[in-house]
């Protein structure tokens, strides 16, 4: 039996600490009033012959108090409750210690691999790690309503924003970088105008995101088209200045050609800012900006010949990499590139399918871009399409006071995520125990998104000026309260959710791959639409169902549940469970064929849904993908590619990672041996993480060995 700490740790079963904690109380009173040890073993027995897998300590106790008062020891129940109580205010007077030390002498395993994006052996990333352990403590203690906090460790739900909830900051946005452009901004107290050129604008770009990154939690999105009219300035000026020099001396004609020959030097210099600088500025949370870059050419832009021109470089940038310390091009994690499949570039002899043939091409070098059908997105968005936010959540539509639908400068106030597969355990195939069980925990998720939509009541603007006064989402006075963009729908309260494949396994005995399986998966998603629907309706918030890319959190609600329940076949036995409604990757279906079955939930996720699919090396194949992106094109909202090849970050290595003989993942180009620094994507039982091997692949696992 595991016992789950007020911290969250999971501890070995241990009933002399039970024996102990109730002599200590029994010293307290007169002999007539303790407890035997007869009767003490007894509550022993009862606590252990529960047969849980895993329990919490605070039920252990409650366990203890009602069996004494059962057994008639009133007076030793009492003192064993004041023993409880001042162990309670010595917990509550320091219980970060041994996290942050395990942190700064880098023995912390979970932050270790919880974001590859950031090395916690760096100064500024264990700041921000420090600072995220004070703030759960203080979330869990104090903050949070106890139910939720139990809640919260118990697994039956998420509270993402629990590391930074001690702080008046909120999780994604969309930058109104076009009005910061346009209109200036402020920054570090210093007016920032209206750039002149394409050069500065890329560069104004990259402080304010580096800004807005250092000021939030989550990512932010950034829409490239609000360059296109500086590329178009640039071009101006550099053409007055020829014609003034040269221009009576030179045809029309030549004059272009020069002109054009300055300009691409100036777009491939932008390029490259956004992209250097974006990799080498670092947030105040130790990582780089978490930014993804939104390209959408739209037929009625007036610069959509420049924005064709900037979106070629950014693609052809990134197809080319970044080199690393050791002069290796790799790819770099961010930004983030979104490419929107329209009419013009859908491979169907579109005028910019160049375009999209040359996204294809480094899509299967590099990853990126993810895909968006315009087409998609037009029908479940009252006929918009926009950029998700870097969390790749997206915001319902919105209008302003002139009835003109906003995107841009909204946000999303937090996420709480629901485990799924739980409830199904529970349930066990009863299908009224189940909704009626479910409906309990989507109200409980309800009560922590409404924690989290008050802690920012109130806020002011000084908070983060650069948000809040000078552009990135308004232009609020100084002290100005943000109330106005909490409420309406305006910004986002996001209910998440994990393992709907599980969950189907779990009621119906098929996958959602299965006619039977898909009609339960169908209706459960919907009616976690509905409550979205309901409680906007009831709060005036902007609740919205949003399929959580958190990868680690399905490693998380797993484990919980094995401890807790045993191991489950195609449940608990994988050691994780699948991210929102995507199809379990052990399932062997074309890439055709998932991504239209995944397709069909997507216009009830419509806070948030990302469809992938696993492809090996498609450098020399690159006509098959371009099947998958036009399949995309006309079926699935947002689609993206995962390359099944392993990635050292520390040389840039893209091949295998091998296991050596200590059964350590090893860089066979660098020798790296730190797991939160590479990318390893096979997966031997579906499990990635420690020991994964154990999972009845012996077999598998001795071949390798021998191989090595």
């Amino acid at each position: 039996m595991k016992v789950i700490k007020r911290d969250g740790k999971s501890v070995d079963y241990d009933k002399e600490k039970i024996s102990i904690a109730i002599n200590k109380a029994n010293a307290e009173v007169s002999e007539e009033e303790r407890a035997t040890e007869a009767e003490i073993k007894k509550i022993i027995k009862y606590i252990e012959s529960l047969n849980k897998k895993r329990i919490l300590v605070e039920d252990i106790q409650d366990i203890i108090e009602r069996k004494l008062m059962e057994q008639k020891h009133f007076e030793l129940a009492k003192c064993y409750i004041v023993y409880r109580y001042n162990r309670a205010l010595v917990r509550k007077s320091n219980t970060t210690d041994e996290s942050i030390l395990s942190l700064i002498k880098n023995e912390n395993k979970e932050l270790n691999e919880e974001n590859s994006n950031k090395n916690t052996r760096i100064a500024s990333t264990q700041r921000d790690y420090i600072a995220g352990e004070v703030s759960r403590d203080l979330s869990r203690r104090i903050l949070l309503p106890e139910k939720i906090s139990k809640a919260h460790e118990d697994g039956i739900l998420h509270f993402h924003d629990m590391d930074y909830f001690v702080q008046p900051i909120f999780n994604c946005c969309l930058i109104n970088i076009g009005d910061m452009l346009d209109n200036g901004t402020v920054m570090n107290g210093k007016l920032i105008e209206s750039p002149k050129s394409f050069q500065v604008a890329c560069t104004v770009t990259t402080q304010i995101i580096a800004s807005v990154a250092s000021n939030q939690y989550g990512g932010q999105s950034v829409e490239l088209r609000h360059l296109g009219k500086y590329l178009r300035r640039s071009h101006d000026k550099i053409e007055k200045r020829i014609t003034d020099t040269v221009g009576k001396k030179l045809t029309k004609a030549e004059v272009e050609k020069l002109v054009d020959a300055e300009l691409v030097k100036e777009l491939q210099s932008g390029v490259q800012t956004i992209q250097y600088q974006i990799n080498t500025l670092m947030t105040t949370n130790g990582q780089s900006p978490f930014v993804t870059l939104f390209m959408y050419l739209k037929d009625d832009d007036p610069y959509i010949e420049e924005n064709a021109r900037i979106i070629e470089e950014v693609i052809r940038q990134r197809y080319e990499g970044i080199k690393n310390e050791k002069g290796v091009y790799v790819t770099p994690a961010f930004p983030k590139l979104v490419y929107v499949l329209d009419d013009n570039n859908s491979l169907k002899g579109g005028k910019y399918d160049y375009l999209t043939k040359l996204a294809v091409k480094c899509s299967a070098k590099r990853m990126y871009p993810d895909y968006i059908s315009a087409k998609k997105m037009r029908e479940n968005y009252e006929g918009n399409v926009f950029s998700p936010m870097g969390c790749r959540s997206f915001l319902s539509p919105w209008k302003d006071e002139n009835g003109n639908y906003k995107f841009e400068g909204r946000f999303n106030q937090g996420v709480v995520s629901i485990n799924l597969p739980q409830i199904g355990i529970i349930a066990d195939g009863d299908e009224e125990k189940f909704w009626k069980l479910f409906d309990e925990r989507l109200d409980l998720c309800r009560e922590a998104l409404m924690v989290r939509h008050h802690a920012l009541l109130g806020v002011t603007s000084d908070v983060s000026p650069i948000h809040w006064q000078y552009g990135a989402i308004a232009r609020l006075d100084k002290g100005e309260k943000i109330d106005k963009y909490l409420v309406g729908g305006y910004s986002t309260l996001s209910l998440g959710y994990i393992g709907l494949y599980e969950l189907t396994m779990l009621m119906k005995g098929v996958p959602q791959t299965d006619p039977k399986g898909i009609d339960f998966a169908k209706s459960v998603m919907m009616h976690m639409k509905e409550k979205c629907a309901e409680w906007k309706k009831e709060t005036g918030l902007g609740f919205a169902l949003y399929g959580t890319p958190a990868e680690s959190l399905c490693y998380r609600f797993a484990r919980i549940d094995l401890e807790k329940f045993g191991k489950i076949k195609n449940v608990t036995d994988k050691g994780y469970y699948t991210n929102s409604y995507h199809v379990d990757v052990r399932e062997h279906i074309d890439a055709f064929h998932k991504l239209g079955l995944e397709a069909e939930f997507q216009d009830m996720s419509l806070g948030g849904a990302i469809s992938y699919v696993e492809i090996p090396n498609m450098e020399h194949n690159l006509e098959a993908m371009e099947e998958v992106v036009k399949f995309i094109a006309d079926n699935v909202q947002y689609g993206e590619f995962n390359t099944k090849s392993d990635y050292c970050q520390v040389c840039g290595y893209t091949g295998e990672i091998i296991l050596n003989k200590n059964l350590e993942w090893e860089c066979p180009n660098c020798g790296n041996k730190d797991k939160s620094r590479m990318n390893v994507t096979r997966r031997t039982c579906g499990y990635l993480g420690e020991n994964f091997w154990n999972e009845g692949k012996t077999k598998e696992i001795s071949m390798r060995v021998t191989h090595l």
